[in-house]
């Protein structure tokens, strides 16, 4: 038995040295969305370095998800992302159809990986929500004045109806 773990522990040194030289980034983290029974996993829109340097787009990654009206959306994030500050943006339309834009609350870094986005009448349809990670401190912005909070990163859904 000595030396089978002999012969299991090369292979395991050779694999952290091989990782040590790696300058592969590992991949950007996901988001789930779930509605009842059925989930969705969405990669980022947009995904930026933590100093908002360098960011990739991809016009792919927004995820279709089928909520019946009335139905709560679930979105859990890993922890990646629940380390920074994050929030969920989202439009719902009323029962005549005029769209709404409402935000959750900013959640603090490492004080939770889940939210529930609960339109609370059967009579609001979802129509998009977006999670959003938020990148370097705010900072003012000086052609305008205002306070800017950048996001490093957002995942998207777009609701559509059973």
């Amino acid at each position: 038995m000595r030396v089978l773990r002999h012969l299991l522990a090369v292979p395991a040194a050779a694999l952290l040295l091989a990782g040590c030289g790696s300058a592969e980034p590992p991949p950007p983290p996901q988001v789930t969305f779930a509605a009842g029974e059925a989930s969705t996993v969405a990669r980022p829109a947009q995904y930026c370095d933590v100093e908002l340097t360098q960011c990739l787009t991809d016009v792919a990654a927004p995820v279709r998800l089928a909520v019946p009206p009335g139905t709560p959306v679930r979105v859990t994030v890993p922890p990646e992302i629940a380390q920074t500050p994050w929030q969920v943006v989202f439009s719902y339309a009323d029962a005549a159809g005029t769209p709404t834009d409402e935000r959750s609350p900013v959640f603090a870094p490492e004080s939770r990986s889940d939210w529930t986005l609960d339109l609370g009448t059967p009579d609001k349809r979802l129509l998009t929500a977006e999670v959003q990670q938020y990148g370097p401190p705010p900072q003012q912005n000086p052609e305008t004045g205002e306070i800017e909070f950048p996001i490093r990163a957002s995942w998207v859904l777009n609701a559509g109806q059973p």
